[in-house]
């Protein structure tokens, strides 16, 4: 077998992300030394980004299946039944990484990729979320990162014309020198037209459809897998560039032809490309190829096999096709102006072997790419460990607010509280006249087109509580997600996640990881909220000057549920003068970790909130009760800045204030215990079990104006972002 690589150094080994013992372990997989085409295929296929080689072994502890649950783990995306022969198909994935490097292609990019996740399986797209952590406002980059991230989710969505519905937005110092960007996207597909990517069929075509291939975003997918140093801008060639006139080309080609019968399986060119869509395609057929690397789509000269590989240039796709259909396929593309081209065959020998003119240019066995990649059992701290190297201060006594109302309109223009109206403004959250919620409330939720079934989505995730406590922390970020589909009367069907983490060969990174992982596990059990995809994203971190070391564990959670009826909806909005306001749940009591701790008292310490998973299930049960039967008129589920914030919310969604008949501590109106909601109803209408706090009316909230909450409120974003507009 001819190669052109160079000798294969212990440094060219290091270069490409494996270790000593990796290394090894490809020699006795090959039976040889491989080449560098070869050697690259290994790197970037055994990166944590594609492997989940410290993570698999605890994810497959994760509930997965339910009698909703289609599909679950381990392809492009998680699908559920959502009836009358229609499926939800979902999933969500980082692009931190380059969004750190380059932010606007970075951001864009991260888009395009979860788009293709989800039309790869035959559904349209019908909405993206996202959820970004960012560091201190005031850091000297962070601006330039903010404005970058929102115009590239906004450029990408807007032009390829899905809605951005929604999202979440934190800060912490912590996201200093790694800030986290995660998209969600939704698609529709019929149940009897799902596609999967598993190749079959000795001398079916292999097709490679969508942009041609260029040198972009070579390595990224092992970039994603490192932390960074001080050499991060140096790495900005690692970042892929998308266009998203071209994605919406492919969606409608490949919407198109899988209107017909000529498809076999279907992958998206992802991380690590071509290798990892070929790769993926033929182990999980348990079958062979054979790719004529010639005929690969190029748009630039002289590529070898080893950058054709490799690249992870955009709006790309792998198919493998019926006998026969190629001529038709071909013609759907070429109507859309895509390339179309037969790069190759299935084969029956297991192995994948590449051909570049006329020579033999690789040639290895696919199991252990794909089924044999190493797995690793990482050293994690103990629980009890953790919690003195996390050093979380005790809560200790908290003297009593001097001012209530000044407290409010402090949290009300926090970082973590204020409006994002500015941030979703910028997205098309309308395209397509099928958003029936907008951003701003507790889940958004989208109509399934042609009925009045909607489907809503949340994503969330509370990083301060996963690092004062990964086990709590976990089973919130799911309790959260459940809490919010359920405010707006959804039935929670299925979760998708995004675990972003630091390095795991640290112990304490490990026992984040494992304990926010328990933590959700037992709350998808409890709850019948099972995880059907997701992504794992490790060594957030960073060493360079300026920045922070670890990120703190952030195991972001969307989830989806289902509306029977989206006029049968809640919204946060009070809607009338004179309403009983009622809170479903016990009053606060508990201040560690708040943003009220935070942001007034200066301070991040004491425990995180503990969740009932058993509460948590019952009350939501019964606000979707109360809502389906017509007995609320609003409902916010309380969470960050706790009682008061939430009605707050409300208040200004509906510009009604609100005056509240309970004496309220420190404690009450901010604390941030778990399980509880805000509801509205008319008076004399009696809610069984809830405290009737209060009655809506007027223009002030506990004494301070709607006005002036409005003003602190909406004037975070604009402020900060002023020099960049």
């Amino acid at each position: 077998m001819s190669s052109t690589a160079p000798q294969i150094t212990p440094e060219v080994v290091a270069e490409h992300g494996l270790s000593p013992e990796e290394y090894d372990r490809v020699l006795s997989a090959l039976g040889r030394e491989p080449n560098l085409t070869e050697l690259g295929i290994f790197s970037v296929m055994w990166s944590e980004h594609c492997s989940y080689k410290s993570s698999k072994i605890h994810l497959m502890k994760l509930p997965t299946t339910g009698p909703q649950v289609i599909c679950g783990p381990g392809e492009n995306a998680g699908v559920v039944d959502i009836g009358d022969g229609q499926a939800a198909i979902f999933k969500m994935e980082s692009h931190n990484h380059p969004s750190y490097i380059e932010p606007y292609q970075g951001a864009a990019t991260g888009v395009g990729g979860i788009l293709r996740d989800v039309f790869t399986m035959g559904a349209r797209p019908i909405a993206n979320m996202n959820a970004l952590r960012f560091g201190r406002p005031d850091h000297p980059k962070m601006r330039h990162l903010i404005s970058g991230v929102v115009r590239g989710i906004g450029g990408y969505g807007n032009c390829v014309g899905v809605p951005t519905v929604g999202g979440e937005v934190n800060f912490h110092p912590a996201y200093d020198g790694n800030i986290l960007v995660n998209a969600m996207t939704v698609g529709v597909a019929d149940t009897d037209k799902i596609f999967y990517s598993a190749a079959s069929g000795v001398g079916n075509s292999i097709v490679y459809v969508g942009s041609k291939t260029g040198r972009d975003g070579i390595h990224g997918a092992t970039m994603a897998s490192a932390d960074f140093g001080d050499d991060a801008d140096a790495k900005r060639p690692t970042v892929q560039v998308g266009d998203p006139f071209t994605e919406k080309l492919l969606i409608e080609a490949c919407l198109e032809l899988m209107a017909s019968d000529a498809i076999v399986a279907i992958q998206d060119m992802g991380a690590a490309g071509l290798t990892s869509s070929s790769v993926e395609m033929a182990s999980k057929g348990g079958v062979g190829l054979h790719l004529k690397m010639d005929d690969v789509p190029q748009r630039e000269t002289g590529m070898t096999t080893y950058e054709m590989m490799l690249s992870e240039s955009q709006e790309r796709m792998l198919m493998v096709l019926k006998p026969g259909r190629e001529d038709f396929a071909e013609a759907i593309f070429k109507k859309w102006e895509l390339d179309f081209a037969v790069i190759g065959h299935v084969t029956d020998t297991g192995r994948m072997v590449l051909e570049h003119k006329g020579e033999i240019v690789c040639d290895i066995p696919l199991a252990p790419l794909a089924d044999d990649a190493p797995l690793y059992d990482r050293p994690s701290m103990a629980k009890d460990a953790y919690k003195i190297w996390s050093k979380v201060e005790p809560l200790g006594d908290i003297a009593q607010s001097t001012d209530i109302g000044a407290d409010l309109v402090k949290l009300m223009g926090s970082p973590d509280i204020a409006s994002r109206r500015w941030i979703w403004e910028q997205y098309d959250h309308m395209v397509g006249a099928d958003t029936v919620q907008r951003p701003g409330g507790d889940a958004a939720v989208v109509r399934v087109h042609g009925s009045n079934k909607g489907i809503a989505i949340s994503t969330d995730c509370t990083p301060r509580y996963c690092y004062a406590d990964p086990y709590e922390g976990g089973k919130q970020a799911i309790a959260e997600c459940y809490r919010n589909l359920s405010a707006v009367g959804a039935t929670p069907l299925a979760v998708t996640n995004c675990l972003n983490f630091a390095n795991p060969q640290r112990p304490e990174i490990m026992a984040q990881l494992t304990g926010c992982l328990e933590g959700m596990g037992d709350a998808c059990r409890a709850l019948d909220f099972p995880i059907v995809s997701g992504n794992v994203s490790l060594y957030n971190e960073s060493k360079a000057t300026g920045g922070g070391s670890a990120i703190l564990p952030t195991p972001a959670i969307g989830g989806i549920g289902l509306l029977a009826d989206v006029d049968v909806m809640a919204t946060v909005a009070f809607k009338n003068e004179g309403d009983a306001i009622w809170l479903i749940g016990e009053e606060g009591t508990h201040l560690g970790q708040t943003i009220w701790l935070r942001e007034i008292a200066g301070r991040e310490a004491g425990d995180a909130p503990k969740v009932d998973l058993a509460a948590e299930r019952a009350r939501a049960d019964t606000v979707r009760a109360l809502v389906a039967n017509g007995i609320v008129n609003a409902v916010h589920d309380i969470s960050d800045g706790g009682l008061l914030v939430t009605i707050a919310e409300m208040a200004l969604a509906g510009k009604i204030g609100a005056t509240l008949d309970i004496t309220l501590t420190t404690a009450s109106a901010f604390g941030e215990d778990q399980g509880r909601y805000v509801v509205t109803a008319p008076a004399g209408v009696e809610i069984a079990g809830a405290i009737k706090i209060g009655t809506t009316g007027g223009d002030t909230v506990v004494g301070v104006a709607l006005d002036a909450l409005r003003t602190a409120h909406e004037g975070f974003f604009p402020a900060l972002m002023d020099s960049e507009l």
